[in-house]
């Protein structure tokens, strides 16, 4: 009997003690960064344009797309489609025929990568996606705030105003330098 009853104490502060436990440490962890972030306190939307060629395979790299308040808002709230972003790259494959569009010549095959997270602030913008054609894209650059505001003011200007790093698939990452263009 006495056996019993130290058996069943024993468990029954097993079971207490587990209870106790906080899960290793996870009150105190830091909650995980979201995938999609945007807290840029200004507009930053327009089209990101490389200053030099980016080539990747037969494909170029063409911009990097941010969208204006409303389109974060949709894509936070799920409205989302498979071919539009927020954040979004867009490469053009360089082997394809060109045709005319309304700004000129353009490469008829092109490839849209959409975000699987991103994250914009005043100070940089962070974005990674996948295409079929080009696998894992990584985008990493730092905003010129004083260069932005100069492009805006003139309707887009030559000099930079993103400087950061590309990652194509199992490319090596390549240093990149952005202008800004409002579209058309």
């Amino acid at each position: 009997m006495r056996k019993l009853t130290l058996l069943a104490l024993a468990g029954l502060t097993t079971l207490t003690l587990a209870s106790c436990d906080n899960g290793g440490g996870s009150r105190n962890a830091a909650p995980p960064a979201p995938a999609f972030a945007n807290t840029a306190s200004g507009d930053l939307s327009g089209y990101y344009l490389p200053m030099d060629p980016v080539r990747v395979g037969k494909w170029s790299f063409d911009h990097v797309f941010v969208g204006q308040a409303a389109e974060f808002e949709s894509w936070s709230a799920g409205q989302r489609t498979g071919t539009f972003g927020p954040v979004m790259l867009q490469f053009d494959d360089a082997t394809s025929p060109t045709v005319a569009t309304e700004i000129g010549e353009a490469h008829s095959v092109t490839a849209r990568v959409l975000p699987t997270s991103y994250s914009v602030n005043d100070a940089e913008i962070r974005f990674e996606g996948r295409s079929p054609e080009l696998g894992v894209v990584q985008f990493s650059g730092r905003l010129d705030q004083g260069a932005l505001a100069t492009a805006r003011r003139n309707l887009g200007d030559e000099g930079a105003v993103l400087t950061g790093s590309l990652k194509v698939g199992d490319a090596p990452a390549q240093a990149v330098r952005l202008r800004w263009w409002m579209g058309d």
